[in-house]
C-alpha cells in the first residue's frame, strides 16, 4: 500500500512538473524546426532529389529485362520448333532474357547526373531558407509574449503603487488633512489601471496561444515560456556597416545560393536539351529458347527388310530398264523431348549494336533548345532580382536596427525623466502640495515611458537578431 502511494505521489510531481514547464527560446525554435509542417515539406523534397539522384546514376548501368510466355493451340497451327503446320493441340513456351547498354547520348546521361547534383543542393538551400523563416518566426512570437508579459508586470508594480496611494489618502481623507475628491481621483486611476491589467494578461495569453499553434502544440492551457534572463547581446554585429553585412548576406543566405542553383539547373538543361542533337549508339545482347509439348513422326528402316530395288528410270536409246536400291522406312511416331532438353536445343542468341541518327523531328529538339535557352536567361534575371531584393531588405533592416537603437536609448532617456519627474510628483502628493489629478497624470506618463521602453528593447533585440541572421550566423546559434 505504501510503495503504491509513493509511486502515485512520483507520477503526480512528474505530470506537476511537466504542465509547469517554461519552454525557453531554444526549445521553441528546435522544437518548432523538428515538427513544422513546411519543414517537412522540404526535407521530402530533399529526399526526392535523392531519388532523382539515383534514378540518373542508373542511366549508366546496363538495362535488363526477362520475359516467358505459355500458350496451347488447338487445330492447325505452326508448331514453333518444327515450323510446319499441324492440325493438332499442343502446348508450347518461350523464354528470352535481353541486355541493353548506351554507350553514348550526346552526354545527356553526365548530364542528367550533374543535374541531379545541383537539384539536391539546390532543395537543400530552400530547406535551410525555411528554417530560418519559421526560427525567425517563432522569435519574433516569443517575443511578444515577454514584451507583453513585462508590460503586464509594469501594469501590476503601478497599480500595487496605487493601491497603497488609496490606503495613504483614504487615511488622510479621513483626518482632514485632503479632499475626498483626491480619494475618488485615485479609485478612478485604480479602476482605470485594473482594466488594463486584464487587456495586458488577454494580450499575453493570446500571444501564447499564438505561439503555441507556430509551433503545433495544442496544450494551450498548460504552455508558457521562460520570461527571464533575456537582454540584449551584441555580438559585434551593431558595429558593422551596411556593405559588410550585405556581403555576408550575399555570401551566406539561402535566397542567393537558391537562385544560383537555379541558374546552374537551367544551364545543365541546356546541355541535356542540345545532346539530343547527337546520335545515340546502344549496344544489345539476347537469349532465347523454346519448348513444345507436340509429337512428331521420325523415318525408321525396316530392320526385316532394310532396303528395296526400285525403277528408276529407263535407258533412252536402248530402252533399258534403270533400277535403284532405296531404305525400306517406315514413319514412327515419337513423343517430345524433356523440357530441360529442349531449352538447350531450341535456344539462340542475338546481339549486336543499334545507331540511332536524329535527322528531323519537326524542330522538337530546335524548340525544346530556344526554350532552355529562355529559361537560362529567365533564372539569371531572378538571381540578379534576388541580389538587388536581399541588398535592399538587408539595408532596411540595418536601417531599421539602427533607428531601432536610437529609439530605445531614447526610450531609456525619457523614462529616466518620467521616473525624476513621478518621484518628484510623489514626494509633492505625499505632503500634500499637490493634488490626486497632477499625481495621477505623472503616474501614467512615467507608466507609459516603462511600457514604451519595453516595446523599444524587445524591438531592438528582433532587429539585432534579424541583422546577425542575414550576416549568416545560424538561427539555432542566436544569442538573446
Amino acid at each position: 500500500m505504501k510503495k503504491s502511494i509513493i509511486i502515485v505521489l512520483l507520477l503526480c510531481g512528474v505530470l506537476a512538473q511537466a504542465q509547469n514547464k517554461k519552454w525557453t527560446l531554444k526549445e521553441c525554435v528546435v522544437y518548432a524546426l523538428e515538427n513544422n509542417i513546411s519543414v517537412k515539406q522540404s526535407e521530402l523534397d530533399v529526399e526526392a532529389a535523392d531519388i532523382d539522384k539515383l534514378t540518373a546514376v542508373g542511366g549508366f548501368l546496363p538495362s535488363l529485362s526477362a520475359g516467358a510466355g505459355v500458350s496451347e493451340n488447338t487445330g492447325l497451327s505452326f508448331n514453333p520448333i518444327t515450323n510446319n503446320a499441324e492440325t493438332t493441340t499442343f502446348l508450347s513456351a518461350s523464354g528470352n532474357i535481353n541486355i541493353g547498354y548506351t554507350l553514348f547520348d550526346g552526354l545527356r546521361n553526365i548530364r542528367t547526373v550533374q543535374r541531379a547534383d545541383i537539384s539536391k543542393l539546390a532543395s537543400q538551400y530552400r530547406l535551410d531558407k525555411m528554417k530560418d523563416d519559421i526560427s525567425l518566426f517563432v522569435a519574433n512570437g516569443y517575443l511578444q509574449v515577454i514584451l507583453n508579459k513585462a508590460n503586464l508586470e509594469v501594469l501590476k508594480s503601478q497599480n500595487q503603487v496605487t493601491q497603497e496611494q488609496i490606503e495613504r489618502t483614504n487615511q488622510l481623507v479621513d483626518a482632514g488633512s485632503l479632499p475626498r475628491g483626491d480619494l475618488l481621483e485615485i479609485q478612478a486611476t485604480d479602476a482605470n489601471e485594473k482594466q488594463s491589467i486584464v487587456n495586458a494578461e488577454n494580450s499575453v495569453q493570446i500571444s501564447l496561444i499564438s505561439l503555441a499553434q507556430l509551433l503545433l502544440i495544442k496544450d494551450y492551457a498548460n504552455f508558457d515560456i521562460e520570461d527571464e534572463g533575456y537582454d540584449i547581446v551584441d555580438e559585434g554585429i551593431s558595429s558593422k556597416s551596411a556593405d559588410d553585412i550585405i556581403t555576408g548576406a550575399m555570401e551566406n543566405r539561402s535566397e542567393i545560393k537558391i537562385a544560383e542553383s537555379n541558374v546552374e539547373l537551367a544551364e545543365k538543361d541546356l546541355q541535356i536539351a542540345k545532346g539530343s542533337r547527337f546520335p545515340t549508339l546502344s549496344a544489345f545482347f539476347g537469349y532465347n529458347t523454346r519448348y513444345s509439348n507436340t509429337k512428331s513422326f521420325i523415318q525408321e528402316v525396316d530392320p526385316n527388310n532394310p532396303s528395296s530395288i526400285q525403277q528408276i528410270g529407263t535407258v533412252q536409246n536402248t530402252g533399258e530398264v534403270v533400277v535403284g536400291e532405296f531404305p525400306n522406312t517406315f514413319a514412327r511416331e515419337v513423343g517430345a523431348d524433356r523440357f530441360i532438353d529442349q531449352l538447350s536445343q531450341n535456344d539462340g542468341i542475338s546481339y549486336g549494336l543499334s545507331l540511332n541518327i536524329p535527322i528531323f523531328n519537326g524542330f522538337s529538339t530546335r524548340g525544346n533548345i530556344q526554350r532552355n535557352k529562355i529559361n537560362l536567361e529567365r533564372s539569371k534575371f531572378q538571381l540578379e532580382q534576388a541580389e538587388l531584393d536581399l541588398e535592399s531588405t538587408v539595408y532596411q533592416a540595418y536601417v531599421d536596427a539602427k533607428g531601432s537603437l536610437k529609439s530605445y536609448e531614447a526610450a531609456k532617456t525619457a523614462l529616466e525623466s518620467q521616473q525624476l519627474a513621478y518621484d518628484y510628483a510623489k514626494e509633492r502628493y505625499d505632503v500634500g502640495l499637490t493634488n490626486a489629478f497632477d499625481f495621477s497624470q505623472s503616474k501614467q506618463r512615467f507608466d507609459n515611458a516603462r511600457i514604451q521602453l519595453n516595446q523599444a528593447k524587445y524591438d531592438y533585440i528582433f532587429k539585432l537578431k534579424v541583422l546577425e541572421l542575414y550576416f549568416g550566423i545560424p538561427a539555432t546559434e542566436l544569442k538573446f
